[in-house]
């Protein structure tokens, strides 16, 4: 049960929670605000299992504040709607991603990035303009502001849309911004994981030619033949590297683990673009003389924000772009976590909250 500081919402609700750094999962009892003149409330139906879950509920990253109830790749069916609400209706197929507020004034927020406003809350251990925590998709219900809701089209099903929510819009953001999505350019994808998989997806629907590169050769089928990757690497075949040098546009690096960039940066082009979205919790290196010699860029992308999500998961229904998952019940969880830690996963993990929160 939680504590009585923490029963200062009115709504009941019911998850899963860590207590602690052990990471272990367990039920929890919670509570969410009333659902305000611009918030939306929606049963939460489906919800994605990305890996900084896994990072927050251990507090690898050390700003975690427990009890964390995890999942911001969320999607569910709208219940009720504040008397402001115009973008949706008692329902609808609704998502919510990383992201449940921000401060709507800024320069990040004016330009359609809310994801980069200085007073960006995320969707679980951020912190409410009230003062609580905010507790993510491991649960029931969720109540967000409208804006910070995305329609699921219809077409989508919803265990489907979920994981598209962080993954999809980490790996489409990229590629529209830097502008490597686009016929004629040929991209590397490092990592053939939750990411990875929906990138070559996204690349390929927006007409770009894909290499896989990676570290484990028995993935070459998979990427080929079921992904629609053009072709394959393997990073740690010194001769695949040198016959690959100068040949891509761009590189979206989705790796997570301590690994060598200055390979990556000789598969550039001149005017290559490496864009890094895995988070090393070790900084890289990278000799400069890579990058003056041939005008290459090293540059970072997390998610995007509310408009570019949208047109996201848009394009992703109308070219039938769907991850690769793994539908489990939520008393499966910490086995679920404990096989993502293995990348024991192709390639998304999706709890079926509705059908199994209650009897977890």
């Amino acid at each position: 049960m939680g504590n009585s500081a923490e029963q200062v919402h009115p709504v009941k609700a019911f998850g899963y929670a860590a207590r602690d750094s052990s990471g272990h999962l367990s039920p929890f009892d919670f509570s969410r605000r009333e659902t305000g003149e611009k918030d939306v409330q929606f049963e939460v139906k489906y919800c994605g299992i990305c890996h900084s879950d896994l990072h927050f509920i251990k507090n690898d990253w050390g700003f975690s504040q427990y009890p964390v109830v995890p999942g911001h790749e969320i999607a569910g069916v709208v219940t009720e709607v504040g008397k402001s609400v115009t973008k949706f209706k008692v329902g609808d197929h609704v998502g919510v991603g990383c992201l449940v507020g921000s401060c709507r004034t800024c320069e990040s927020c004016k330009d359609d990035l809310e994801n980069h406003c200085q007073k960006v809350i995320q969707t679980y251990c951020g912190m409410n303009v009230d003062g609580t925590i905010t507790y993510g998709g491991y649960s029931d219900i969720m109540v967000c502001d409208e804006h910070f809701v995305v329609r699921i089209p219809d077409s989508m099903k919803l265990e489907d849309a979920a994981p598209l929510l962080c993954a999809g819009i980490t790996m489409y953001s990229p590629l529209k911004y830097f502008e490597l999505g686009k016929p004629g350019k040929h991209i590397g994808v490092v990592g053939l994981g939750g990411l990875g998989h929906v990138g070559v997806k996204f690349a390929k629907a927006l007409g770009a030619k894909v290499t896989v590169i990676s570290t484990s050769p028995k993935k070459e089928k998979e990427a080929l033949e079921h992904l629609g990757a053009d072709s394959f690497l393997i990073s740690t075949d010194p001769d695949q590297l040198q016959a690959a040098m100068g040949t891509l546009d761009g590189i979206l690096d989705t790796v997570s683990a301590a690994h060598p960039i200055l390979p990556l940066v000789g598969m550039l082009k001149t005017n290559g673009k490496l864009i890094q979205l895995g988070a090393p919790d070790k900084p890289l290196e990278i000799p400069v003389f890579p990058l003056l010699l041939g005008r290459k860029m090293i540059a970072g992308s997390g998610i995007g924000g509310l408009k570019e999500t949208q047109e996201m998961l848009d394009f992703a229904a109308k070219h039938n772009i769907t991850p690769d998952i793994e539908v489990i019940s939520m008393d499966y969880v910490n086995t679920a976590m404990e096989r993502l830690a293995k990348n024991d996963v192709k390639y998304r993990f999706v709890i079926d909250v509705a059908n199994t929160l209650k009897t977890a």
